[in-house]
């Protein structure tokens, strides 16, 4: 089993609000996260593909078309949006970085062919990234996340 890792930059707004709280409840659970203009990141996701390579080409997977369907699924999609108002796929869903990854793997995971998808690794800054794996999302449908700190 080889895995192959393709990297995708994209930035996008957005805030922390749970209908279901006070006002003065999402300040003190979310913080400054929680201010309704939002802010913004400068994502970078790393999507891993796993699989036997191809005893022709010696690819797992057709890189060009990972990359197609990463700019189609992904960017185009999350690029300069605000996350809380143009993507559908988050509607009623706080966008936070463990959302958003596990968002991208249900959008990737029936699209990719060649291969298995086998990680998303989500960037919402240097520090801090969530991870959608294979064992963990085909176990609970939701993969696992990185802890907040």
């Amino acid at each position: 089993m080889v895995r192959i890792t393709r990297k995708l930059e994209f930035s996008a707004a957005h805030f922390y609000h749970n209908p279901n709280f006070s006002a003065e409840e999402n300040r003190r659970v979310f913080g400054k996260c929680a201010n309704p203009h939002g802010h913004g990141h400068n994502y970078v996701l790393e999507v891993t593909v796993a699989g036997e390579p191809d005893p022709e080409t010696g690819m797992v997977l057709d890189l060009k078309e990972l990359k197609d369907i990463l700019q189609r699924e992904i960017a185009d999609r999350l690029d300069h949006r605000h996350l809380n108002y143009e993507v559908p796929e988050l509607a009623g869903k706080i966008p936070t970085c463990e959302n958003i990854a596990s968002m991208i793997w249900q959008l990737l995971e029936p699209k990719i062919r060649q291969g298995k998808l086998d990680r998303v690794r989500l960037y919402e800054s240097p520090e801090l990234f969530a991870e959608c794996v294979a064992d963990d999302v085909s176990s609970n449908g939701h993969g696992a996340a990185g802890r907040r700190e």
